[in-house]
């Protein structure tokens, strides 16, 4: 028999035939494949759509459950909620004009007016009438406005990108002038202050003690200060004793709390700095509470001033410990690393600025006491340190190789708070520094780069034609066809743009599209926010502590566990660490018991809700003009407002 032969023999032969197949590959086997299939197919898709059915029920039951459970966000009666609100009110009323309209086929405005006899027809022709020639016209030009905006800021964004590629193809990186073996011979080891500001952060302040701690400096050339502006006494406690266990080890580290805590980290920063040794240390590190820096942070960093008198901060890049815990870790990685990769590197090699970002970088002294110091006016203490001292004639490098580890927010609320104070921030110090930018000593360029693209171009201009392109201007064109939105603004500009955002972190591709749809979903928070700080409302001066988990890399736990194997090693300190722990743990306790615990719930956010069944109620009123791409994008991008608004993205709380 053939090696490809097949033989099938069945007991029962009763009206049944024995087959030999001598050739898998021959016509007739080939067709009765090609026949089975088709129906194979057909039921497995049958089946598949069974399966999406049934989960139907079940997803409508989960948002049930969600909205009895959730925690609904506080009662906000600012007029954008209200406005949204509004405007979704005359959408679906005028969804029901356009749906009765199209059933009717009242084709009026091909129709001479006296020959329309019903009144109901007469008020549709004058409300097309209306439109045509009052509303479309502004609209127009709204519209042009914006176009133009997303244009120029769609050109910055390329210009940003094609000159990170430069700086990649010509390996251009900041030098230090000096021989690097100075530093092991300890030549060049000037007196660093570290500093670590933290408020209420239970869960991560051992683990960035403990990585500041164990810098490979000399242990007589660097001081750690722990700011602690926490308000739990037990807490507090907690923290003195982490400190003490590093000091015994022979560590210069100094534990300072504040009694009268104003002006959040700014005015801790400035409390810190006023005290009579400061005046010791050339240069001070700052690391926010659930930083790790690398032990060879300052190694890598402090050099770049040897040489360079006029380099007043040096600035690492953020890495993330949890940037693969969800969907939204993901997305902020993908935001995060452009910032870092292309907005930071290119700004700091080409124009020696850029926006400090509070944490992981390395200041001199003399360039903070120069620039003013440290002040309480905004909630951006960061940027507005830098923009200071960039107008007092101090330069800036950003090293893209030394990285910090760091968390990112894994619950929506947190998140929607950090980009709030992100993007309020900025416009409040825009507002205080324009008149000190104008009469500034810097070049003419450097102001206009100042005025013109870092606060206006990337703080204003892209959260207000974000959020009025596509979440407003986008959904009226359905309901007034006579002002168009062009396909390419929508879908294909858009798409280009996610790519170059992307590619720093090129694991991300697969989230191109859920990328695209949140960052429009999120224009409605940053364009509150930069509304809130240019007119100094309410919102505007709100500072909340980003959550934190305490979460730590593979490596940090082993080294945890083997520093734990030590501690048990050294009778002394295991001695007292135990009793002052065991008295600590009953006070936590203790502690615990007399606060009422609140039950943690996902809350419902209702400005994005309104927007989400308004880019529905738009999306279904392009189906009436058949307008595809409009219509996929609107539908998907209700959706993805919808989910955002039920809290779905994110940490989820059982």
């Amino acid at each position: 028999m053939a090696p490809s032969s097949v033989v099938v023999t069945m007991e029962n032969t009763k009206n049944i035939s024995l087959v030999e197949v001598n050739d898998l590959d021959s016509p007739a086997f080939r067709d009765k494949n090609k026949a089975a299939n088709p129906k194979r197919f057909t039921k497995v898709l049958l089946l598949k759509a069974q399966r999406t059915l049934g989960c139907i029920p079940k997803t409508f039951a989960s948002v049930k459950k969600r909205i009895a459970l959730s925690d609904e966000e506080p009662k906000y009666r600012g007029k954008l909620y209200r406005f949204i609100r509004a405007f979704l009110a005359i959408s679906v009323v005028a969804l029901c004009i356009e749906i009765f309209a199209y059933f009717n086929k009242w084709e009026l405005n091909l129709v001479n007016p006296w020959e329309v006899q019903s009144i109901l027809q007469w008020t549709y022709m004058a409300w097309i009438s209306f439109r045509a020639d009052y509303i479309a016209p502004s609209l127009s030009k709204l519209t042009t406005f914006c176009i133009v905006l997303f244009l120029i800021q769609s050109v910055d964004r390329l210009v940003l990108c094609l000159g990170c590629f430069w700086m990649k193809f010509r390996k251009i990186k900041p030098i230090i002038n000096e021989d690097a073996s100075d530093l092991e011979d300890g030549s060049y080891c000037p007196m660093v202050l570290v500093q670590i500001p933290m408020c209420n952060e239970k869960e991560v302040f051992a683990q960035s003690i403990g990585a500041v701690c164990q810098l490979d400096w000399p242990k007589d050339r660097f001081l750690v200060q722990v700011l602690d502006d926490s308000d739990d006494e037990v807490l507090q406690q907690m923290i003195k004793n982490e400190c003490l266990s590093w000091k015994e080890k022979g560590v210069n580290i100094i534990y300072r709390h504040r009694f009268i805590r104003t002006g959040y980290k700014a005015g801790n920063l400035k409390s810190a700095m006023t005290c009579d040794y400061v005046q010791d240390y050339e240069f001070v590190a700052i690391f926010d509470a659930d930083f790790q820096p690398n032990p060879d942070f300052l190694k890598l960093t402090v050099p770049h001033f040897k040489g360079k008198p006029d380099v007043g901060l040096v600035q690492a890049r953020w890495t993330f410990v949890n940037q693969d815990e969800n969907l939204l870790t993901r997305l902020q990685n993908i935001n995060l690393c452009f910032h870092f990769e292309v907005e930071q590197q290119v700004n700091g090699h080409y124009l020696n600025f850029f926006g400090f970002n509070g944490t992981a970088g390395v200041w001199r002294i003399k360039a903070l006491e120069e620039s003013g110091g440290w002040l309480e006016r905004t909630t951006v203490e960061d940027m507005d340190i830098a923009v200071r001292a960039h107008l007092y004639g101090w330069k800036f490098i950003y090293v893209n190789d030394v990285r910090a580890l760091c968390e990112l927010p894994e619950s929506y609320e947190a998140y929607k708070k950090q980009q709030h104070r992100w993007h309020s921030g900025p416009m409040q110090l825009f507002r205080l520094c324009l008149p000190t930018i104008l009469t500034s000593k810097i070049s003419v360029w450097k102001k206009a780069n100042m005025i013109f693209l870092f606060f206006l171009l990337r703080k204003l201009v892209l959260p207000f034609y974000s959020f009025t392109l596509f979440c407003i201007i986008l959904p009226l064109t359905m309901f007034i066809p006579e002002a168009q939105l062009p396909a390419w603004v929508i879908c294909y500009v858009p798409i280009v743009m996610s790519i170059l955002n992307i590619l720093p972190a090129p694991k991300s591709f697969p989230f191109l599209m859920p990328y695209l749809l949140f960052e429009n979903t999120m224009s409605v928070t940053k364009f509150n926010a930069m509304v809130s700080g240019l007119f100094q409302l309410g919102s505007a001066y709100e500072w909340v502590v980003t959550k934190k988990t305490g979460r730590s890399s593979e490596s940090d736990l082993l080294a945890f566990a083997e520093e734990e194997s030590k501690k048990m090693n050294e009778e002394k300190i295991s001695r007292r660490l135990s009793e002052s722990g065991l008295e600590l743990y009953g006070k936590l306790k203790e502690h615990e018991q007399g606060i009422p615990k609140k039950k943690k719930a996902n809350k419902i956010y209702r400005k994005e809700l309104a927007l989400a069944f308004l880019l529905l109620t738009a999306a279904a009123r392009s189906l009436l003009s058949a307008q595809g791409i409009h219509f996929y994008y609107l539908l998907f991008q209700g959706l993805t407002f919808l989910i955002v608004g039920l809290d779905l993205i994110g940490e989820q709380v059982s």
